[in-house]
């Protein structure tokens, strides 16, 4: 496969069973084919999306050390400002070229949860950069639920099988800078090859060349969105529930050539999580004789933490 299909979250949701069986089968086949589409029909409306591009460039533009006041100590980058360089992909010393900032989940009734989850930072000098970033983030996790809905019936599940796993998840929205490259990098790039550790992740700002998925033969092909679309692929967690029936498709994002290097890149993904406690043991409809259960029964919250150590973002 050498290109990536395009869906239309509107099938899912019409009241049509023909139009939303087909959404399935084409998710489905495309999240075990390569772990990637591009879906139109998402609940974000071209204002919000203008109005968070706005405030992220805002963000961004601050200067460095007002940027670092927001930098949190002891809780890994879970939440607010994560500087230039620091985190690097699972097996390389070199760090990415890219500075980010964290939104997480806004709790509702869950006082457990919400002392388990770091606050969210707030941006005083950005008075509408933190409210932006809420709405974006509701949005988003909206658009999740419903293709978490589809690939639920594609795994003859039930349709709201992942809605309590996923309802005050421990979902991150990552608004992500690539400055310009100033000097020859050695070995780092703008994102490292990596697989994502959460359920899905829904990114916006896949317009332009840059991102890169891996196919099955080993080639990597580029991903490019059109403006009405976000591309969303399988992670991790929802690979290893799956057997590895549903690909969590390596992918990276390039440098540009070199006469683009004086320009900024912006994407923003959406990393869908469950509630940590949620067993991410191998469903039983995932194994059978040609396909024996690959992986150890874990947490969600142990495989979180697991993989932020082997990120370099907490110490054991």
């Amino acid at each position: 496969m050498n290109v990536i299909p395009s869906v239309n979250l509107n099938d899912f949701i019409s009241n049509n069973p023909e139009r939303k069986q087909n959404f399935v089968d084409a998710i489905g086949k495309a999240y075990e084919d390569i772990g990637f589409v591009a879906l139109k029909g998402h609940f974000l409306d071209d204002a919000l999306v203008e109005n968070l591009y706005t405030e992220v460039k805002n963000f961004f533009s601050l200067p460095t050390a007002t940027k670092q006041k927001y930098e949190i100590s002891g809780i890994g980058g879970q939440r607010g400002y994560v500087s230039f360089g620091k985190e690097s992909a699972k097996g390389k010393k070199e760090g990415d070229l890219k500075e980010f900032w964290h939104f997480g989940q806004y709790v509702e009734n869950n006082p457990k949860l919400k002392a388990e989850y770091p606050d969210n930072v707030f941006v005083n000098e950005l008075s509408n950069f933190n409210t932006t970033g809420k709405e974006a983030y509701k949005m988003l996790e909206k658009t999740a639920k419903y293709v978490l809905r589809a690939l639920a019936l594609h795994l003859n599940l039930d349709e709201l099988y992942f809605d309590a796993y996923i309802f005050n998840g421990n979902s991150i929205l990552r608004p992500i800078h690539y400055p310009p490259i100033t000097t020859e990098p050695k070995d780092a790039v703008r994102a490292a090859a990596h697989g994502d550790i959460n359920l899905i992740t829904l990114l916006m700002g896949a317009q332009g060349r840059g991102l890169q998925v891996q196919n099955h033969k080993g080639e990597w092909i580029d991903a490019i969105a059109q403006p009405d679309e976000l591309m969303i692929n399988v992670g991790d967690m929802l690979s290893r529930h799956t057997n590895n029936k549903l690909k969590s498709t390596i992918h990276r994002v390039i440098n540009p050539p070199k006469e683009l290097w004086g320009t900024s890149r912006y994407s923003i993904p959406f990393f869908m999580h469950p509630i940590s406690d949620m067993k991410l043991d191998v469903l039983d409809s995932c194994v059978d004789d040609h396909n024996p259960k690959l992986f150890e029964d874990i947490t969600a919250g142990a495989f979180l933490n697991e993989r932020l150590i082997e990120l370099g973002l907490i110490k054991k």
